[in-house]
């Protein structure tokens, strides 16, 4: 069966997207650009939210004080030894709120990126209250000139979670930036946490169905993972009956369940997460992303199930 993305696979792969429309891999280097968050310094809120610690996600060879030539270039080295085909690249700005600063400050970030041999346009990860009509407007000239992506941290669609997890922001403001920035013709991705506390499994699937009415383009997943130190982390170990406890098994159940309801047009570009070793609270699942992505593609044939298969644009 040829799936309504153009191909045989029952997710819209974040993979397949790049060979149709590049012909080739095309793979993301992170960069650390000194960046920090208005829900740290004081402007919207203090201490960050409570899962956050950029730390746990973040390449060894992403440190704020080298250049951001020196860590793409650095990234590319590592990803040539991994994913030998990959010649084009995407400079992904990651840690923390990458548009939180002046446009000119910013302009110097990612022209320099986009300077480097190889690259072909940037992904901006950032918080859907850190940008304004001024960033927008520049992002949109930007798209005429190479691949854009802006990725906003959704995290969740209750506002009552939002609050709980000291977001520091509504989802009234994710769908604003979200129409805003899917208005200019840009590409807006999107990043949902499954799992935190107070959530459950028909939460979850409602999640699904709400962001599927919005104008992504692109959507990650990633489960919960509860890193050392932070708040989120005592709040477990105070409270563990708050949390869902996923194993891989049951995670993927719940994640082929979503996948049925999400709209069949979003590029899937991650299913589940990980952390650097040594960072996570509970323990993980034992494998690497490829096999869990292995695995998920399993259980969807098992079940006959694919991406969109009970979609409804109707809420």
């Amino acid at each position: 069966m040829i799936y309504p993305w153009g191909t045989e696979r029952r997710l819209n792969a974040y993979s397949d997207y790049f060979r149709r429309h590049f012909g080739q891999r095309v793979q993301k280097i992170t960069i650390d650009a000194g960046f920090t968050c208005p829900n740290r310094d004081g402007t919207c809120g203090t201490g960050g939210c409570t899962f956050c610690n950029n730390k746990a996600f973040n390449p060894s060879y992403n440190k704020a004080e080298k250049l951001i030539s020196e860590q793409i270039l650095q990234g590319m080295a590592f990803h040539r030894k991994r994913y030998r085909k990959a010649t084009q690249y995407l400079a992904y700005f990651q840690a923390y709120s990458n548009t939180y600063a002046g446009l000119d400050e910013l302009k110097v970030l990612y022209e320099q990126a986009l300077r480097v041999p190889g690259i072909i346009g940037i992904v901006v990860g950032t918080r859907p209250d850190c940008v304004d009509e001024e960033k927008l407007d520049y992002f949109q000239e930007l798209s005429q000139r190479c691949h854009v992506v802006v990725e906003y941290g959704i995290e969740s669609v209750f506002n009552r979670t939002l609050e709980r997890v000291n977001r520091g922001h509504d989802v009234e403001t994710s769908i604003r930036a979200i129409q805003e920035t899917a208005g200019r013709g840009i590409q807006v991705g999107g990043h949902l946490i499954v799992g935190l506390p107070g959530e459950n499994r028909e939460d979850f699937l409602e999640v699904a169905e709400v962001v599927s009415s919005w104008p992504l383009s692109n959507i990650k997943f990633h489960q919960l993972q509860l890193i050392k130190g932070t708040a989120m982390a005592r709040e477990y170990e105070e409270s563990p009956g708050d949390f869902m406890e996923f194993t891989m098994e049951s995670y993927l159940q719940l994640m082929m369940e979503m996948l049925e309801k999400l709209n069949p047009a979003f590029v899937v570009e991650r299913i589940a997460g990980e952390v650097n070793p040594g960072m996570g609270l509970r323990e993980g699942w034992g494998v690497r992303y490829d096999a869990v992505l292995r695995n998920f593609e399993e259980l969807l044939e098992k079940h006959d199930s694919w991406q969109g298969k009970h979609f409804k644009l109707d809420i």
